[in-house]
């Protein structure tokens, strides 16, 4: 049973990965709009704040590697981030557009730097979209920051330290007491990280008596999809949106309600 209203759909959950970001048009208006057009109900981004505190869809720290312009965002003000065109074609978004515009979608957000947790808080309150928002990092500072301020009406998923205890858990039955970690709604993984397997019927099992969810990302392998939905996770995040929903459509799960 869900915790939050966020995860109050049927599963399994796909995600749309910044938007899909196989196409190059990552985490613009375009790919999300492609992806809700496909039925995806549940978009994943990332923030950064620009240097006058302009709170942005995007991913990398610096403009470079998929847009026009060059230039860490952190440095520049939201007027010059705004004249970017990812892949040469599309706007960097505020994230307050991307709420505006998906009045219906979940919004899954990676918040990337400690700069940009009170625009994130600032903006989700703005919207009133507490029950369309979980946020995520790497790191567990961040998210506790979040959550200090959001409070419970903001679903967050466990950081690095609270997902490490996790899977230490699924071998030891033991887990060290955490408000941060109690908190959390989902644990959103790779399937593998630094060589070693993390998502297994152990660590699956662990989380769900711990009443939570298990996203995997970044799965864009039909095989690997098929797997990983046998073995009983509960999202799965790609840049294939294609690929998913026909996987998921082969299932019976697809459209996602």
């Amino acid at each position: 049973m869900s915790r939050h209203p966020f995860l109050d759909q049927p599963g399994p959950l796909a995600f749309a990965h910044r938007g899909g970001a196989a196409d190059g048009l990552e985490n613009t208006l375009t790919a999300f709009g492609r992806a809700v057009a496909l039925g995806y109900r549940y978009l994943e981004t990332d923030v950064h704040a620009t240097a006058d505190g302009r709170l942005v869809a995007f991913h990398d720290a610096t403009l470079d590697r998929v847009t026009d312009a060059r230039g860490a965002i952190a440095e520049l003000p939201w007027r010059e981030v705004r004249a970017a065109r990812v892949a040469g074609q599309e706007p960097v978004p505020l994230f307050e557009e991307l709420l505006d515009a998906f009045p219906e979608a979940r919004f899954n957000v990676d918040v990337k730097t400690s700069a940009a947790v009170h625009p994130l808080v600032a903006a989700i309150d703005r919207a009133n979209a507490w029950d369309r928002v979980c946020v995520g990092s790497f790191s567990q500072a961040r998210v506790d920051r979040v959550r200090a301020l959001a409070g419970p009406r903001l679903a967050t998923s466990l950081g690095t330290r609270g997902v490490a205890a996790l899977r230490l858990q699924s071998y030891t039955g033991r887990f060290p007491a955490s408000a941060a970690v109690e908190a959390a709604v989902c644990v959103q993984v790779p399937e593998h990280h630094a060589g070693l397997r993390i998502v297994d019927r152990r660590f699956l099992r662990a989380a769900h008596r711990r009443g939570l969810q298990v996203h995997v990302w970044t799965v864009n392998d039909r095989e690997r999809m098929g797997m990983l939905l046998d073995l009983g996770v509960d999202g799965i995040m790609t840049d294939q949106i294609e690929t998913l929903r026909a996987v998921l459509a082969e299932r019976g799960a697809w459209p996602q309600s």
